[in-house]
């Protein structure tokens, strides 16, 4: 018998398979719902997919927001693993490709541990882009955003209409602009003495 959650006493047919928020590193979602499963929502990578398993009895709008949760959480875990500049380059290179038609070549990209108030930089006349290694951990759809805004400066070097138009094209710039934001206020709370983390 089949390990496969479909295959077991309880579970209902699978979800319609839709394409995921872009940036997730996947081709697909599928959610499958399961009469066994009454509070707990997990997901995992099956190939190019990626599977949400959830309660049988989620509304359409709880499905959607866990699936966001869910793909979130993996991009978390997946971009722990630090990825070096050479393959930070070739991230560099395929976005650059997917968004902007292969027209933004940066000479190199990196990361670098002495940009504490920016998250990337980018100079233009030099072709290179530097990553802050704060980003490191972060989603992946936040630190391709970043990769992006510092691309878009190699066509375009200000921050006018015409830059921000080519940012349109990446359908998690303000997600990912919020996440920043949110790291940033984070930042600046205060630190309460004596309080403890739960």
């Amino acid at each position: 018998m089949s390990a496969d959650p479909l295959h077991r006493a309880g579970a209902l047919p699978r979800t319609p398979t839709s394409p995921p928020p872009s940036g997730a590193g996947t081709s697909a979602i599928e959610v499958r719902r399961s009469t066994r499963r009454r509070r707990t929502v997990s997901a995992y990578r099956e190939g190019d997919r990626t599977v949400v398993l959830i309660p049988a009895r989620m509304s359409e709008a709880e499905e959607q927001r866990w699936v966001r949760v869910m793909l979130d959480k993996l991009a978390a875990q997946e971009s722990k693993r630090v990825l070096g500049d050479a393959e930070l380059a070739e991230r560099a290179e395929r976005l650059s490709g997917q968004y902007f038609d292969g027209r933004a070549r940066p000479a190199s990209v990196r990361w670098v541990t002495n940009q504490n108030t920016r998250w990337g930089s980018c100079t233009p006349s030099e072709g290179s882009i530097r990553l802050s290694h704060r980003l490191q951990g972060m989603p992946e759809y936040v630190v391709d955003y970043v990769l992006l805004h510092e691309l878009a400066h190699l066509l375009v070097p200000g921050h006018g209409p015409r830059f921000w138009r080519l940012l349109e094209a990446y359908p998690r710039t303000e997600r990912a602009r919020g996440y920043l934001e949110g790291v940033v206020a984070a930042d600046r709370l205060p630190h309460v003495p004596g309080a403890r983390s739960e």
